[in-house]
């Protein structure tokens, strides 16, 4: 339990420091925020990808007089489901007119204080580090009545932003390089990365789940960003790594999934059997991440490459698969239950390998009655008539800035 004056003493604290520190740039995203009444607003996305900064940035945009509190504070460790009424008495004699928690699932039960308060007329955000915050009985006990932020690490658009770049396949190759974590981006130091990685372990997986075999967990997640862009599956990671079960490969890959480290893409399939039985691809949250941690990603331009526009990808899409039968399509992206886009991603296009990747392309776009497909490439521009479809290829620099725009 901890004083009222223990917590005034913290907000106010916070509130200082806050306005002291860099308000950092404005996330290319934040207009797109609309929040409606009573439904709470919940931030997610991997440690240290900026979502304090955004629910900062949000919170100066939309009110006059915000209460943002970071439940990380040592001096509010114990912060318990009571401190929430303690808390109470500072919210109505402040007036304010949100309230902001920043890590709240570090309170256990927290749910039922947050549900408490949807019937009154504050606006309420709370972010997380680990998706699995919606695993709970919180959307039970909201009745629905949340809305979904993901914040990634910044996108290339961001990136140039902070790194005063233009447009181009010098900055491209950049990206490609250092990612879009905000702290290392200015820093440059690749420690920022090793620490990351350890927190993401050990702080969001290890402790929050109770294991203790430390060592095969890190040897996991490492072979997985060592092979982003690479197809997976259960029992080969069991064998690789010597894993005594493939449920506990399954349970660890799940909680690197929450944490959002690592993202996994099934096999397109009309069938959901199929789709779970066979291999998935997995991309990390963050190429310079993996580069920095990985056994052997630093050289692949190619599926650095991928796994960039498999992010970009991401920020806007929930339903992202890869084709795989007579020929092979990095990506499917569909909406509404239906494939709307396919999308080949190479780094280089060459007589070579012209062939295979036109094929996988018109392949997918056939047989899934696809309207739209492009090639995304490190600097190469075209169009190509194939098969009596037309094909588009983009450079990523380029493609990254149309599609947001």
């Amino acid at each position: 339990m901890l004083l009222t004056e223990t917590i005034s003493v913290v907000i106010d604290s916070q509130k200082e420091t806050s306005s002291r520190q860099d308000p950092g740039i404005r996330r290319d995203d934040l207009h797109q925020i609309k929040l409606y009444g009573s439904f709470v607003l919940v931030v997610l996305g991997v440690r240290r990808s900026g979502k304090s900064t955004f629910l900062k940035q949000l919170l100066k945009e939309r009110y006059q007089n915000p209460l943002l509190l970071n439940l990380e504070d040592p001096r509010l460790s114990g912060f318990e489901l009571e401190d929430f009424l303690r808390l109470d008495t500072l919210v109505k004699e402040r007036a304010y007119e949100a309230m902001a928690f920043d890590e709240i699932q570090i309170v256990e039960n927290w749910e039922s204080y947050i549900r408490s308060k949807q019937e009154e007329s504050l606006s309420i955000l709370v972010t997380g580090s680990n998706a699995s915050l919606l695993d709970s009985d919180f959307g039970t006990k909201l009745t629905g009545r949340y809305l979904i932020k993901e914040v990634f690490p910044f996108s290339y658009i961001e990136f140039l932003t902070i790194s005063k770049e233009h447009p181009s396949a010098d900055s491209m190759e950049q990206y490609l390089e250092l990612g879009g974590f905000p702290e290392y981006l200015k820093t440059r130091n690749e420690e920022v990365l090793y620490r990351l990685m350890d927190d993401i372990i050990y702080r969001d997986i290890a402790v929050r789940y109770g294991i203790k075999q430390h060592k095969i967990l890190r040897q996991l997640a490492t072979y997985l960003i060592s092979n982003s862009s690479k197809l997976y599956s259960l029992n080969n990671l069991k064998n690789v790594l010597g894993i005594r079960s493939v449920r506990s490969v399954a349970d660890y890959v799940s909680y690197f999934e929450n944490s959002y480290l690592i993202c996994s893409v099934p096999k397109f399939s009309f069938s959901i059997k199929k789709q779970i039985v066979n291999p998935r691809k997995v991309y990390c949250i963050d190429t310079g991440l993996a580069s920095v941690n990985s056994l052997s990603l630093s050289k692949d331009l190619g599926r650095k490459l991928e796994n960039i526009i498999f992010l970009h990808l991401r920020r806007k899409e929930r339903s992202i698969y890869y084709y795989s039968e007579k020929h092979e399509c990095d990506f499917i992206v569909v909406r509404k239950e239906d494939p709307v886009l396919a999308i080949q991603v190479c780094y280089h296009l060459t007589q070579n390998n012209l062939d295979r990747e036109l094929n996988g392309l018109h392949t997918a776009m056939s047989e899934l009655q696809i309207p739209e497909g492009i090639i995304v490439t490190f600097d190469q521009e075209d169009t190509i008539e194939f098969k009596n479809k037309k094909i588009k290829v983009y450079p990523a620099w380029k493609y990254l800035m149309d599609e947001l725009q």
